[in-house]
């Protein structure tokens, strides 16, 4: 712990000539009532006021320093730390085109996709994790981090409404997602790389092929695990017409052709997610990649720990006056 002001700790030195004009206060005070002989009273029981007596002052000077410490704004200081652990670099990169609003998952594809995920980075808390969005066009939500809070904060923070409000084309660019992906990879020094991506469509928008995005991957040594979701056939889909919704069914159209072809040149696997509990299976697969050390650098971050020396000074203060005015009260 450092203090920001702690010049204000010079405050402690006025405690000295307090504390030589108590005890001297104490000393030259007269009794309140005079007698010839105190010998009468050498035996008597000493009681539990008379070893509270200097309690007031206690707290009193208790209270001061409370106070001058809360002026000097303790805090907890800065700490770089390093430190080696197992993990590897994945970018998870996922579909967020309109059709992913389809409920044939619940309570829709791109929300059991996002919980899933979820809980797939939660159970890694030793890799570096990025996250890669895309419908018509592509771009990075989250580059790649062991924070893995801030994340799954911007994680949760994903949704199809960025395409409905215009903020991004609708469509369905692969190449474009898997080639935005691979550029946060490829600079990368882990010994495993992991491309993780999640569609429920086939590539018809972007300027780049998923199959030339695919032999870019393999050059950089990335490895792609390709998820097609949703069921088979027909899939339930909210239509907005006017001001209300209404649901119509729409085929499933995922190229399986290609994105098994993704993951055979980059030497990874395709999966099909037909369900919740099947999009689950293919994560807790995934999950079994191999692992490689990397390092790590930490830092944390400085806090105000001012507050618990506030609540003790209105504490001693209170008790002081407490016991002034009750077991040590003087009448006049």
């Amino acid at each position: 712990m450092q203090f920001a002001n702690p010049y204000f700790l010079l405050l402690l030195l006025l405690l000295i000539p307090y504390i030589l004009w108590y005890v001297l206060r104490f000393r030259s005070s007269e009794s309140a009532l005079q007698v010839s002989s105190t010998s009468a009273f050498r035996h008597a029981p000493r009681t539990y006021k008379q070893f509270l007596v200097h309690a007031p002052f206690l707290l009193r000077v208790l209270t001061f320093v409370m106070i001058v410490l809360v002026l000097c704004r303790p805090q907890t200081s800065n700490s770089w730390s390093n430190r080696t652990i197992d993990g590897i670099d994945i970018m998870l990169c996922v579909d967020i085109s309109t059709s992913m609003l389809a409920e044939d998952l619940k309570p829709n594809r791109i929300e059991a996709a996002k919980k899933v995920a979820s809980e797939f980075i939660s159970g890694r808390p030793n890799d570096n994790i990025g996250l890669t969005i895309f419908s018509g066009e592509s771009f990075t939500q989250c580059p790649m981090t062991t924070d893995h809070a801030v994340l799954l904060n911007l994680f949760q923070s994903v949704n199809c409404d960025m395409v409905q409000r215009g903020l991004m084309e609708d469509g369905t660019a692969i190449g474009m997602g898997l080639a935005n992906a691979i550029s946060r990879l490829k600079d990368s020094q882990a010994k495993s790389k992991v491309i993780i991506l999640l569609t429920d469509g086939s590539n018809n928008a972007g300027d780049i092929s998923p199959l030339t995005a695919a032999e870019i991957a393999k050059t950089f040594g990335i490895r792609v695990y390709t998820i097609g979701v949703g069921t088979n056939g027909k899939a339930r889909y909210p239509y907005p017409v006017g001001g209300h919704i209404e649901y119509i069914n729409i085929p499933v159209e995922i190229d399986e052709k290609t994105l098994a072809s993704i993951a055979r040149a980059t030497d990874g696997e395709f999966y099909r997610a037909t369900n919740n509990d099947k999009l689950r299976e293919v994560y807790q697969e995934i999950d079994k990649l191999e692992k490689t050390k990397m390092n790590v650098k930490q830092y944390s971050k400085r806090y105000e720990a001012f507050a618990l020396f506030a609540l003790l000074a209105c504490l001693f203060l209170m008790l002081e006056l407490l016991l002034k005015e009750t077991i040590l009260k003087k009448l006049p």
